[in-house]
């Protein structure tokens, strides 16, 4: 049950933290929460107005999975200090 109870508490901490990716030095940018749940993607007006539909949309890509990663190395870092702290680091395998 602490496990569960661990869990819940971890998903509830990542759903408050914001991660970002961005593509193009931020002509688009997404923002996404610790749960990779994505939160908002601005473009650049200028950007938008010049830009075709294949160019946003790869560079849409890029920022998704930047923002994507970034949540990924949240969450691991996350469920490490939580492995950590429920088995006391198991003589230093965490």
């Amino acid at each position: 049950m602490q496990a569960q109870q661990k869990a819940g508490e971890m998903k509830k901490r990542l759903n408050g933290v914001t991660v970002s990716g961005s593509a193009e030095g931020g002509k688009i940018t997404v923002i996404a929460n610790g749960n990779k749940v994505v939160q908002s993607v601005a473009i650049d007006d200028v950007f938008f107005k010049s830009a075709d539909k294949d160019q946003i949309e790869e560079l849409l890509v890029i920022a998704i999975n930047k923002a994507m990663e970034q949540a990924d190395n949240l969450s691991q870092s996350e469920m490490a200090a939580a492995a950590k702290e429920m088995f006391g680091g198991l003589g230093g395998l965490f």
